[in-house]
């Protein structure tokens, strides 16, 4: 039998596999991912970790930079990872408990399209934990190609501690999440 490759054939990934990252400190690396993305280890050594949160064998390495500078914030690199999460209670939820263990959002902001919480790993890698914010992914996609979106395509920061008042309050979850209420 004959097959044939189609290199005009579009590709896509099936599933989020990994990240890696490197660390000056592993261990301290090590221990944020763990809190944060409740990570367990897989396999480590003294120059990498390889955890996971599910069934696949690694979804972060944490491998020990051979440098101990700081680089730069907006230097070339990983900016950021993202993960959705089922609600916008999961997303208050995570963030509450986080801010128990002494961690702290670098940069809450309503996107328009999510309402999104980012923190920083010990090195500086960004990780947001999203909530999309429309019920269907042609509405999300809509407002993708919407004005508003082109008016203001980074959104609005918000409180953390309002957002949950509000929350508790039992304010509508179509009311907390658009834009205009966020800032």
């Amino acid at each position: 039998m004959l097959r044939t490759v189609d290199a005009a054939k579009a590709v896509q990934p099936t599933k989020f596999a990994h990240f890696v990252v490197r660390a000056r400190d592993l261990d301290a690396s090590v221990a944020w991912y763990e809190k944060v993305l409740g990570m367990r280890i897989q396999h480590r050594n003294e120059a990498i970790a390889f955890m996971t949160y599910d069934d696949e064998h690694h979804r972060v390495a944490i491998a020990k930079a051979p440098n101990e500078d700081d680089v730069p914030r907006g230097a070339p690199g990983v900016d950021h990872v993202a993960y959705t999460l089922a609600s916008l209670e999961d997303l208050l939820c995570l963030y509450k408990r986080l801010k128990s263990e002494g961690i702290s959002p670098v940069w809450p902001i309503n996107h328009g399209l999510t309402t999104s919480i980012y923190y920083e790993d010990p090195d500086g890698v960004r990780i947001e934990f999203q909530v999309e914010n429309f019920p269907t992914k042609e509405e999300l996609n809509g407002y993708m190609t919407s004005t508003a979106f082109a008016e203001n395509p980074i959104g609005v920061t918000f409180d953390p501690e309002r957002l949950i008042e509000r929350y508790e309050n039992g304010d509508s979850l179509e009311e907390l999440v658009t834009l205009e209420s966020a800032s």
